[in-house]
């Protein structure tokens, strides 16, 4: 065949094509396991982050994230329908964002602000303590709840955590691990200054309410300054990424989420 010709310049390209999938396939592959492994890492840093149990912008090893969230936190897994944990399912390998993806382990969401579609029969909760934990699980002492939410900003879906303490209804923080919204401006839910304003505020509105107003969440961004405790003030020039997590929040805290946990759990004022 001529060097030239029309078949070999074809055969050659198709011989290189070929040779660079199996290298692209071949490195994809053989990176997953190392590629799963920090997707693990950097959720866990995150959980650690809106516990406050690792501070904004601290290096840690990844030995030093696995120790501090083996000691300081207890993972669950919650059946969402009816509150309860499901000690049947081992935490440490339930993949909760693939159980929501497949019909036979999660449901239609109905139609919601949040932009939620699917709704995974089970979800995680990170229980906080307050010391340290030890091996056979002796020691505990609950300091706050943590719960995985998610929803549509502008441009993509937030994916996060957010911390409430043991009555379910002071937030003790917010963070996003996930999320393709503009930098400068709906990304400023990455902002320390803006997360650290989520700190006090109430989900549900005040403690003193009428107990059955617990059921409905309150928490809410805001354009307009307020001084309520359920309100947090907007990110300027971000309003659809603020509704957004006002949204997203509203949606797992309540009904469809992880409300019927969270009515079983909370200890309300007297």
């Amino acid at each position: 065949m001529q060097r030239n010709s029309v078949n070999y310049i074809l055969a050659f390209c198709a011989g290189i094509c070929l040779v660079c999938s199996v290298i692209v396939s071949s490195t994809a592959v053989g990176l997953k396991e190392q590629q799963d492994a920090n997707k693990v890492l950097d959720r866990q840093k995150k959980v650690l982050s809106v516990a406050g149990l690792m501070a904004e912008g601290e290096v840690l090893t990844a030995d030093d994230v696995a120790q501090r969230f083996e000691t300081r936190i207890k993972s669950v897994v919650v059946d969402l329908a009816t509150g309860k944990v499901d000690e049947s399912i081992d935490p440490s390998t339930f993949d909760q964002l693939k159980a929501q993806k497949d019909p036979a382990t999660s449901k239609a969401a109905e139609k919601n602000r949040a932009g939620v579609s699917r709704i995974p029969n089970k979800a995680l909760v990170y229980q906080v303590s307050q010391g340290t934990i030890g091996a056979d699980g002796s020691g505990f002492s609950l300091e706050q709840y943590i719960f995985p939410v998610e929803g549509k900003g502008l441009w993509s879906t937030l994916y996060g955590f957010i911390a409430l303490a043991p009555d379910c209804n002071e937030i003790k923080g917010l963070t996003f691990y996930a999320h393709k919204e503009t930098p400068g401006l709906g990304g400023e839910v990455d902002n320390p200054k803006w997360k650290k304003s989520w700190k006090g505020k109430l989900a549900f509105g005040p403690a003193g309410a009428d107990p059955a107003s617990w059921a409905k969440t309150k928490v809410e961004v805001v354009k307009v300054k307020s001084d309520k405790d359920h309100h947090i003030d907007a990110l300027s020039g971000a309003t659809i990424t603020g509704n957004g997590v006002t949204h997203l929040l509203r949606f797992w805290l309540g009904e469809a989420g992880f409300g019927p946990y969270i009515q079983s759990v909370a200890v309300r004022p007297s």
